[in-house]
């Protein structure tokens, strides 16, 4: 396979909600996925894009749509769903940021864990009326932390230090 249609691949799976960078930036680096790794700069690069292309569109019109197909028979468990994790997500961050909301959005976007994320994160963004510009700045500090947090460990840094 060559690199060009590698890059394409990480790109989408950047995008694809709940896997998002941290599933994307561990296969640029594994060769016994689809041959030889990818160099780790661009695939951060790469990754991180992809990641950060969903962010303006959740922040603008996530919140609308969930609201909107809250109530309709067939989508409404899932969108009631979406909206809860968001406003939970959301909470949290309030309560335990203070002044610091734009930090803890930045540290809740790129800790790497189950549940938390760039669209996680801009959704809970959007559901507390946070202001855009900065909003979108923290999440792409997050985004390179969770990228460059993966990146580092499926290179296997962290099991030298542990």
């Amino acid at each position: 396979m060559n690199s060009g249609l590698k890059y394409i691949i990480i790109f989408f799976i950047s995008m694809v909600p709940l896997i998002e960078l941290r599933a994307a930036m561990p296969i640029s680096q594994a060769p016994e996925l689809f041959g030889p790794a990818l160099p780790f700069i661009p695939s951060l690069i790469v990754c991180m894009l992809g990641n950060m292309v969903p962010v303006p569109f959740i922040f603008l019109f996530a919140r609308k749509i969930l609201e909107w197909g809250k109530d309709k028979k067939v989508i409404g468990k899932f969108f009631t769903f979406c909206l809860e994790k968001g406003h939970k997500g959301g909470e949290k961050l309030q309560e335990k940021a203070g002044q610091g909301l734009y930090v803890a959005l930045m540290l809740f976007v790129g800790i790497p864990l189950p549940g938390t994320g760039a669209w996680t994160g801009t959704l809970a963004a959007s559901l507390l009326d946070m202001d855009f510009k900065k909003s979108c700045v923290a999440v792409m500090a997050g985004v390179l932390m969770a990228g460059l947090i993966m990146g580092l460990g499926s290179l296997g840094l962290f099991s030298l230090i542990f």
